[in-house]
């Protein structure tokens, strides 16, 4: 059994090859898919935390602030307690 490692996009049902195959039409192959790194462009910097961060965008930055504060409070605080034997 030979093999050959191929790279290509998916569409649909068909995946669309990036370079031509050698191998003649109706082969019966096996299609294992590896989800390959996007070797497009760069993001800016901070955008990646923008995306992920995204949901907060155009909230009331001083109504964030206090929230983030109040947060780090709560965790400061004791809130465990002891479990009966």
């Amino acid at each position: 059994m030979s093999s050959e490692m191929l790279h290509g996009v998916i569409q649909g049902d068909t995946i669309r090859l990036d370079e031509p195959s050698h191998l003649p039409a109706g082969t019966l192959v096996r299609v294992i898919v590896v989800v390959a790194e996007s070797q497009g462009e760069k993001l800016p910097a901070g955008e990646g935390l923008r995306r992920s961060y995204g949901a907060w965008q155009g909230d009331d930055e001083a109504g964030l602030d206090a929230y983030l504060e109040w947060s780090r409070q709560q965790r400061k605080q004791e809130t465990h307690r002891e479990l009966d034997p």
